[in-house]
């Protein structure tokens, strides 16, 4: 019998979506498994694949067309000759249909009917709930060590010689762990200077334990939300001395390790959340409960044409400088290609925005729910400050932390912060 396939819901704020390409045609017979389409929603590309089998048979909504969740956007039978005359596809109306069924009603409503129902209408609090823990996840950096033999392909090592890429610092993804082509992109230097290894991680990206609010708590939780709505938001600005900071990444970068400032201020960051680990939280609106999250995976925020987006860095305070460079990179290249897997950037414990290259000096970023907390980072700037009382040239960064105070108290984060001031400021520290 004939069935009707809908547009799906592929991210969790995906309200319509764009379908870019049908990988069938009519009359194909599509497997389970089998990918039926991309669409482009309101965070990336996303490839959708069939979940059961049939013959595609008809294309409500061509390349090209919006659909909005749950529209019905082709129609399938269970037998390649089977008729699907008279089928009436199942699933939402199209926005433009929608609108013609309403019109109708409005024109029959009394005037003082439409007032009435907006006086009866109000703001409703979203849901910020955690995302599950991935399922399907790898460590992607080698642990074995260095002596041990590396299996890889032909084409691999001589890409890799040509390159100038380490085959020592990648973890290969092809059979018995052998390095492939594909592997490449996230190797590091072949250098002089290279960055050691860190053990294994214990817990899944994403894991999490929800603690039940205090009684204390929820009436702090109450009170701030009603004097700002939904997410009570409080500051915290912190200045960082920078000038060691600026002089080991000029000394990296004569040496052929080409790293940004974000990469120190990322691998600061997870190492600061390890020791604050209150910090690494969030706050579950539904169940009314903060949200202690076992993994440090900061999101990282990307500005697109179309948008803002923030790919995950997973475990990062068990990767070194060069994996987040390298790693931030790659993130930050598929973002903008718009390749990004859902499970890339969406969770996360906590966000790191950055737009000192633009030479902005400090700013205020807005908590990425349900994280409790997100740091903006300045620029790098040329100013006097004082040293043994002496006014003297100097390299300052202005970072600020935005924090969900539900979950986080002043002290909380002025703590956080005097951790990643020294940090920053003593850089030699990032390098091991």
């Amino acid at each position: 019998m004939p069935f009707t396939l809908t547009m799906p819901k592929l991210s969790p704020t995906m309200e319509e979506g764009t379908i870019t390409k049908w990988r069938k045609q009519a009359g194909d017979f599509v497997k389970a498994g089998d990918v039926l389409l991309e669409v482009a929603t309101d965070k990336a590309t996303v490839e959708h694949s069939a979940l059961d089998p049939g013959f595609l048979r008809k294309i409500l909504v061509q390349e090209g067309e919006m659909a909005i969740v749950n529209q019905a956007i082709a129609i399938f039978t269970e037998s390649k000759d089977e008729s699907i005359e008279g089928y009436k596809p199942e699933g939402e109306l199209p926005k433009s249909a929608q609108a013609s069924e309403e019109a109708p009603k409005v024109s029959q409503e009394s005037p003082a009917a439409a007032p009435k129902a907006q006086l009866g209408s109000g703001l409703q609090q979203p849901a910020f709930v955690p995302e599950p823990p991935l399922e399907h996840y790898a460590f992607k950096y080698p642990t074995q060590s260095l002596d041990e033999r590396l299996f890889v392909s032909p084409v691999a090592r001589r890409l890799a010689r040509e390159r100038g890429i380490d085959l020592s610092t990648i973890k290969g993804t092809g059979p018995h762990g052998r390095i492939l082509e594909r592997d490449l992109p996230l190797g590091q230097p072949a250098a002089a200077v290279t960055f050691g290894r860190r053990e294994l991680p214990k817990d899944v990206p994403g894991s999490y334990e929800e603690v039940p609010l205090s009684h204390i708590r929820k009436v702090i939780a109450q009170r701030l939300q009603e004097s700002k709505t939904f997410i009570p938001h409080f500051y915290e600005t912190q200045e960082i001395q920078a000038e060691r900071l600026v002089q080991v990444r000029d000394e990296l970068s004569a040496s052929g390790l080409k790293l940004t400032y974000n990469d120190f201020v990322m691998r600061a960051c997870a190492l600061s959340l390890r020791e604050h680990p209150n910090v690494n939280s969030g706050f579950n609106s539904v169940t009314q409960s903060i949200i202690r999250f076992k993994t440090i995976d900061i999101s990282v925020a990307v500005s697109l044409e179309s948008g803002l987006i923030t790919p995950i860095l997973r475990h990062a305070d068990f990767k070194n400088l060069g994996q987040i460079s390298a790693e931030v990179k790659q993130l930050a290249l598929r973002a903008r290609d718009g390749k990004l897997a859902r499970e890339e950037y969406t969770g996360g414990s906590f966000t790191v925005s950055n737009i000192g290259m633009y030479g902005i000096s400090e700013f205020k970023a807005i908590i990425n729910p349900p994280q409790a907390a997100i740091l903006a980072v300045g620029g790098i700037l040329d100013q006097p400050i004082v040293k043994e009382g002496q006014v003297v040239p100097g390299k300052v960064m202005k970072v600020t932390l935005s924090a969900d105070h539900r979950v986080l108290d002043g002290t909380d984060i002025a703590k956080f912060l005097r951790t990643l001031q020294k940090y920053l400021e003593n850089p030699s520290l990032l390098l091991i």
